[in-house]
């Protein structure tokens, strides 16, 4: 992590740094976005409480201890959003980024390392940054694409719909995956994304069968012996964009599911979304796995909870019903 300077960091900030790194698996980039946010809070409250007249940036944190951080409350979260925002002009973006790196943060104090028994953050209430929110398959309507499509008569079709609908990767990943990408002993594979840039994708126990299944069936065909690609066409060359989408279109019809406008990018959603409301994924984690070069385009998926409850209120069979008679007081 070339861009932080550990010996200015109080010994707690440190052990989270490489909690990210080795723990979570965090990009290094990723990893720097957290500790800015961080450590700009932690300036920032260590400000207020000595009442210093430095700059926010000049703050020293370094001797900071586990006790200050059980002195911090809601109010100076809420505090420090309001600082970020008038002071720092800060958009909505950047300061739902920070809420969701002290999040991350808190929670780790809380839950993997049991330093405090109170998380400051877990009843922080912050307006997302508004956006369209994408169309994606429901936990339901995901069991029945994959249900529907596991026929056995293309273990590779199924292994196509399973890596979309567990990895979130896009076409362009999917189509690009040799076999010798794939670390079978560590359970994960090399994917080169947009701009180039190469990132690792951690398969799943539904990912290894799939594709496990789909090898030994693949391996009895000595025309694509030399192939190296992981996904081949009836010519035994590398599978089209084109072919793949049509597998995904096939698919949806056949499960009843055509005419909500998915796609293989929608199938990317999916998996975002599953992993946002079921996983233990929060949003800076979901932007490594996703291979997203901004925040920004990961924090959509935060939308989705909110409006998954809300849809689920309004479904409520009482949800219309209103009081008819008149108070007698």
């Amino acid at each position: 992590m070339k861009k932080i300077n550990n010996k200015n960091n109080p010994d707690f900030l440190n052990e989270y740094l490489m909690h990210l790194k080795v723990v979570k698996m965090l990009s290094e980039r990723t990893i720097e976005e957290y500790y800015i946010d961080i450590r700009l809070f932690l300036k920032f409250y260590r400000c207020n409480i000595i009442n210093s007249d430095l700059a926010i940036e000049d703050i020293d944190i370094s001797a900071m201890t586990v006790e200050d951080l059980r002195k911090i409350t809601v109010s100076d979260i809420y505090s420090f959003i309001f600082y970020t925002a008038d002071e720092r002009n800060n958009a909505d973006k950047a300061r739902y980024r920070k809420i969701s790196a002290l999040r991350s943060f808190f929670k780790y104090l809380t839950k993997a390392v049991h330093l405090l028994k109170e998380d400051p953050t877990k009843d922080i209430e912050v307006p997302s940054p508004k956006k369209s929110l994408p169309k994606f398959l429901s936990l339901d309507e995901s069991l029945r694409l994959l249900r529907n499509s596991d026929d056995g008569e293309s273990v590779r079709d199924y292994c196509i719909l399973t890596l979309f609908l567990n990895c979130g990767m896009r076409l362009s990943e999917l189509i690009g995956i040799n076999i010798s990408h794939i670390d079978f002993t560590e359970a994960r594979m090399k994917v080169l994304g947009k701009g180039n840039k190469e990132r690792m994708v951690y398969l799943n126990t539904a990912c290894m069968d799939a594709i496990n299944r789909y090898l030994a069936v693949r391996g009895q065909n000595e025309k694509a012996a030399d192939e190296p690609a992981l996904f081949i066409s009836n010519r035994n060359t590398r599978i089209s964009k084109r072919r793949v989408q049509q597998i995904v279109e096939n698919a949806i019809e056949a499960a009843g599911l055509g005419g909500k406008g998915i796609t293989t990018h929608k199938l990317r959603h999916t998996a975002a979304t599953l992993m946002y409301q079921y996983g233990d994924a929060d949003v800076l984690t979901l932007k490594e796995l996703l291979g997203h070069a901004n925040i920004s385009t990961t924090e959509i998926y935060t939308h989705l909870s909110d409006e998954s409850v809300r849809n689920a209120v309004d479904s409520n069979p009482l949800a219309k019903v209103k009081q008819t008679k008149k108070s007698s007081e």
